[in-house]
Formats: structure tokens, C-alpha cells, sequence
């Protein structure tokens, strides 16, 4: 990895990053490429002793941070967006290495990280309060929005970059002082990223980062530990049960962005070319491993076949491989347990009458390469339709009935994200409204975005990320009534 590095001084002291007066174990753990197996660093393997020195350090460090003004802290924040910018290439360098994704995507998310601090940068400017109308003459009635204290954060390895700033940017703006595990699989990036904070001038014990090979231990001393005000989680809904859980018995405020199974629906009016081109980007990003992936798409009988052949036309330009070589379009797979699951759907699928139209198989015998993958006939009863892949895997549905669809759509406990095509106006908005998920792309592919609420309904997840609205999760509103005036 160091030899696509511009900067080699940036990689050099991530491992340092949390001994920055915190007191570091002697164990260590190894970070390794996905794509090459390649050994990339050995970094401090973190536990409970450790967490619980951070988060003292952020809990000492809160009140100054919060006493500064809004303009002091949206300027630090301006200075780390502005160094995640001048250091883009290695940072999504160091991205490609760990976690696997084409160059080009990686780059394309270290963008995306630094949009979110320029977005909260310029958001921490506008944290307002209201006047009330009192029922007398002699007294006022105002509400002021506070920082929530110290928040714990933990991020997944999918987008380690942005994901870090979608999560802390909102929390640093509002006030808050920061404690954040990053995924096992994707330290570095989060390291590099807390270097150049360092560099941007956040005062000691304001941001924070933990190493750690299991996240078991250091989840509960964050959901335990009382000085910790929040938590913020990215991940499973298994494991975001389980923080709810640790996190009930002090009424923790708790933000969860958990998992999906987003149907993709392609209506008969719809326009056929685009939407090929938007389930392309839906489902084969970042290898299908992103908690919005298309997880099951639905295409009306109407135009099923025209959108089959289609799709797996242009499947099959898709580039597999290292993530460094050029043209690649997709990336390993994570590890050996995604490449196992992806291969476990694929065979329930085929077993119950599934047909493989194009891909279904590894890419070499070494690695975690998975052929981007098409598969027709795919009925309820397979496990493919009911459990998130997260992978390369494109299940297609036939359906006939509008009412239908939606129904098989919201069938679901989660309701993270969902996608159509169609151009009837009517359809448009019928479909909209019906759908049980947090976020709908009409007639696209894609729709991330820092001026955007992120987030989902029912076991999909608590709160919300971006946006205006993702500042106020990291804020405490308080009344304030003034008697004898």
C-alpha cells in the first residue's frame, strides 16, 4: 500500500494515533488487504482499560469544547475538511488497501466524507432555539438546543471513511466530544482521518479513537459507562438489538443505522435503459456490500425479459479484481464469511428452481472475488428473497400487480431503502407513499447525499444521518421559563 502513497508521513503514524495520551495495550492485531491477503499494519489491540481512558478524556474535554462559539468550531471543521481534500488520494489509497473497493469508488467516498464536514462546518452556524408566546404579560418562555456530552460511535467497514464523518461531523458541530471504535477489517482510513484532525487543531481529548480486534467489550463500556452520553451505531440489526439492549438501563439516547433488504421495483411503463443503469449502480457498488444495496429486485412481466437481457449484458462489462488495477469495477468481497454467504444464496436459489443467467461463481481460487451475478426465477420461498447477500447478487422477480409488489416489498421488518422506475405521475406518487422504507430513489440508482436525511423504519433503525436533521440527534432541547419579568 505505501508505494501508492503520495504522503508516507500520513500512513506512518496511524499506529500512533491512540496513544495520544491515552494509555495503549501491548497486544497488537494485523490489518490485511482483502484482495492481496497482504499484511498492510499491526496496530494496539484496544480494550475496556483503554476505552474507559477515552472516554474520561472527552468527558474532561466537552465543556470546553461545547463553551466555544459556533464559528470557533465550524472552522476546525473547516480545516479537516479542507485537509481531507489536499490528502484525497492517499486517503483513498489507504481505503482500497484495507477494504478492498476500485480506487476510484474509494476516492469518490473520501469526497463524500469531506462534503459531510463541510456540510456540518456550515451547520454549526445555524443551531437555533424559539420563543413561545406566554400565557401572561410578567413571564417568557424560550427553548435552547444544548450538546448531548460525550457520544460513543462505532462504524462498519463498508464505507470507513465516510461513514466516520457522516456520523461525527454532526456530533462535533452540535458540541460533542467523541469516542469512536472503527470496524476491525477498516482501521487505517479512520486513523488517517484522525491524524488530520490532529492537524486541524480539535483541542485534546475532543476526538478520540479506539483500536480493537472485538468490539464486543468496548460496545458495553460505551453503553455502560455513565459519562457517555450517546451512541451512534452503524451495522447489523442483530448487533444493533444488542446495543439497545446495554444501553436501556441508562435510558441512553442510541442512533441506529442498521440493515436492509431493499426491494428494487421496475414498473412496465418505466424507462428500461435507465433502469438497468440504476440497478447496475444500486446493487453492484461497492460489490453489493452497502446496507442500501438492491437486495431483491421486482420487474413487471410486461417488461421482465427486455430488462433480463439487458442487465446481463452489461453485467458483463463489469470488471473484477484488485482494487488498484485499472478498469476494475468491482472489488473483493470482504472476507471468506461474504464469499461464503453469496455461494450459500446461489445454491438455495438454483435448488429451488433458480437459474443462473450470468456469473455465480468465484473469481479464482485464492481471495475473495466474486463474479457480479444475475438469477432469474427466483421465487419467496428462497432464502435469497428473505435475508440481506450483500454481495454481487442480483435476484430478479417476476411480477404482474402493482398492489402486489408493494405488498412482497414491505414484507420485510426492515425498511432502510427501496427504489423504482416508472413515469406515470400517478403510479409515482401512489408508489412513493406506499413504501415502508426511510429512504425511496425514484428512477435512480443512487441518493446518498450530506444535505439528505439517511436513515430507516422498522428494525432498519433509530434517527437520522445528514442533513439538518442529523444535527439535531446530537442536540438536547431544554425549556426555559422566565417568571417575574
Amino acid at each position: 500500500m505505501i508505494r501508492y502513497l503520495k504522503s508516507r508521513e500520513l500512513f506512518a503514524g496511524i499506529d500512533r494515533m491512540p496513544a495520544l495520551g491515552t494509555p495503549v495495550s501491548a497486544r497488537t492485531f494485523e490489518v490485511t488487504s482483502p484482495s492481496t491477503g497482504e499484511l498492510l499494519a499491526e496496530l494496539p489491540d484496544m480494550g475496556v482499560e483503554e476505552t474507559r481512558a477515552a472516554i474520561d478524556k472527552a468527558h474532561c474535554a466537552q465543556p470546553g469544547w461545547a463553551a466555544l462559539t459556533a464559528r470557533e468550531r465550524s472552522d476546525i471543521l473547516w480545516r479537516w475538511h479542507q485537509l481531507i481534500v489536499d490528502h484525497a488520494d492517499d486517503l483513498a489509497a489507504i481505503l482500497t488497501a484495507e477494504m478492498g473497493k476500485p480506487l476510484a469508488e474509494a476516492k469518490s467516498e473520501v469526497t463524500h466524507a469531506a462534503a459531510y464536514l463541510q456540510w456540518y462546518a456550515e451547520e454549526a452556524n445555524r443551531i437555533y432555539g424559539e420563543t413561545i408566546s406566554a400565557p401572561s404579560t410578567d413571564r417568557r418562555m424560550l427553548v435552547i438546543k444544548q450538546p448531548i456530552g460525550v457520544v460513543g460511535t462505532i462504524t462498519p467497514w463498508n464505507f470507513p471513511a465516510s461513514m466516520v464523518a457522516r456520523k461525527i461531523s454532526p456530533a462535533l458541530a452540535a458540541g460533542c466530544t467523541i469516542v469512536l471504535k472503527p470496524a476491525e477489517q477498516t482501521p487505517l482510513v479512520a486513523g488517517a482521518m484522525f491524524a488530520l484532525a490532529q492537524l486541524a487543531g480539535f483541542p485534546e481529548g475532543v476526538v478520540n479513537l479506539i483500536y480493537a480486534s472485538e468490539g464486543d467489550a468496548i460496545g458495553r463500556e460505551l453503553c455502560s459507562n455513565a459519562k457517555v452520553r450517546k451512541i451512534s451505531f452503524t451495522g447489523s440489526t442483530e448487533v444493533g438489538r444488542l446495543l439497545m439492549r446495554q444501553c436501556s438501563d441508562q435510558i441512553k439516547k442510541v442512533s441506529l443505522e442498521l440493515g436492509g433488504n431493499a426491494p428494487f421495483i421496475v414498473f412496465d411503463d418505466a424507462d428500461i435503459d435507465a433502469a438497468v443503469d440504476g440497478a447496475i449502480q444500486a446493487k453492484f457498488r461497492n460489490a453489493g456490500q452497502t446496507c442500501v444495496s438492491a437486495n431483491r429486485l421486482y420487474v413487471q412481466s410486461g417488461v421482465h425479459d427486455e430488462f433480463v437481457e439487458k442487465l446481463a449484458e452489461k453485467v458483463c462489462q463489469l470488471s473484477v479484481g484488485d482494487g488498484f488495477d485499472p478498469g476494475v469495477s468491482i472489488g473483493p468481497l470482504i472476507d471468506k464469511r461474504a464469499l461464503a454467504k453469496i455461494e450459500s444464496h446461489i445454491a438455495d436459489a438454483v435448488a429451488k428452481g433458480g437459474i443462473v443467467r450470468r456469473g455465480g461463481d468465484r473469481v479464482g481460487m485464492e481471495g475473495t472475488l466474486f463474479q457480479p451475478t444475475v438469477l432469474t426465477e427466483v421465487s419467496r420461498a428462497m432464502t435469497v428473497a428473505q435475508e440481506e447477500t450483500f454481495g454481487p447478487l442480483a435476484p430478479i422477480i417476476r411480477f404482474q400487480d402493482a398492489d402486489q409488489v408493494v405488498r412482497e416489498a414491505n414484507d420485510t421488518i426492515y425498511g432502510l431503502a427501496a427504489y423504482f422506475y416508472a413515469s406515470n405521475l400517478k403510479r409515482v406518487w401512489r408508489v412513493a407513499e406506499a413504501l415502508e422504507y426511510g429512504m425511496v430513489g425514484i428512477n435512480t440508482g443512487r441518493m446518498s447525499s450530506e444535505a439528505a436525511p439517511f436513515g430507516g423504519m422498522k428494525q432498519s433503525g433509530i434517527g437520522r444521518e445528514g442533513s439538518r436533521h442529523g444535527l439535531e440527534d446530537y442536540l438536547e432541547m431544554k425549556y426555559l421559563c422566565m417568571g417575574g419579568i
